[in-house]
């Protein structure tokens, strides 16, 4: 990932801790404590790498496009792309990334990469979110057509959740998915997130409004905006 379409540190470590149980889960299940080679693949500023350095049972490398951002982290340091990964045939036996596949334009190139750096039995663990499934309510708070907008905009795929299962299994993988298993009152760190992506003037005075409709509304529940994650689990057979 490139540091230009990095969000403020501070917005990428709320969305880390927002993501830990389900990537606790996810780890525990592919016994990571087991795992001796570990690629955190788009390791941004680090935010998961040291929590993959805690748990993990050997080396942890962090992959990002911009050392500036990997350098921050608690690893093996490596400046690299998705689509051109810096490593030798079944190097890893887990790689993990966390929105990160949202901002690779070539995934099919990036999974052929995952699956040929991937140790027979590794895995990859994926947590991409789907951007076309937002639930949101009420109508007069809801961003979803903004962010589909200004993440095409950006070059992202806003659908990779959904995609992504089929390009990896077509790879080879055995994949498993699972979702966010609960609906949490919306916090208004999204709204930030959205003002990090190109907005055209409308779409800025939009998101003013949504911003401010959703701030009048103070009762439980009276807000809704549930983004889905796929959890995704894949398998080098």
């Amino acid at each position: 990932m490139n540091t230009s379409a990095l969000p403020d540190k501070n917005l990428l470590e709320a969305q880390a801790a927002w993501l830990a149980p389900a990537r606790g889960r996810l780890l525990r299940r592919v016994g990571v404590a087991r795992r001796r080679r570990i690629l955190d693949l788009g390791a941004g500023y680090g935010a998961a790498t040291g929590e993959l350095a805690r748990r993990g049972g050997g080396v942890v490398v962090a992959l990002d496009r911009a050392f500036t951002a990997v350098s921050q982290t608690p690893a093996l340091n490596v400046n690299g792309d998705a689509r051109h990964l810096p490593f030798q045939n079944e190097t890893f036996d887990l790689v993990f990334c966390q929105c990160v596949l949202l901002w690779v334009r070539e995934i099919q190139t990036a999974v052929t990469e995952i699956h040929r750096i991937l140790q027979p039995g590794g895995v990859l663990i994926a947590l991409e979110p789907d951007y076309a499934g937002l639930i949101e309510q009420p109508p007069q708070a809801a961003t979803r057509d903004l962010w589909l907008a200004a993440l095409a905009r950006a070059g992202a795929e806003p659908e990779i959740g959904r995609k992504l299962p089929g390009i990896l299994a077509a790879q080879g993988f055995d994949v498993r998915v699972d979702l966010l298993e609960s609906v949490e009152r919306p916090s208004p760190t999204r709204f930030d997130f959205l003002r990090t992506l190109p907005l055209t003037p409308d779409e800025q005075s939009a998101l003013a409004r949504a911003e401010e409709a959703a701030h009048r509304l103070t009762d439980a529940w009276a807000q809704i905006a549930h983004l889905p994650f796929f959890l995704i689990t894949a398998v080098r057979p």
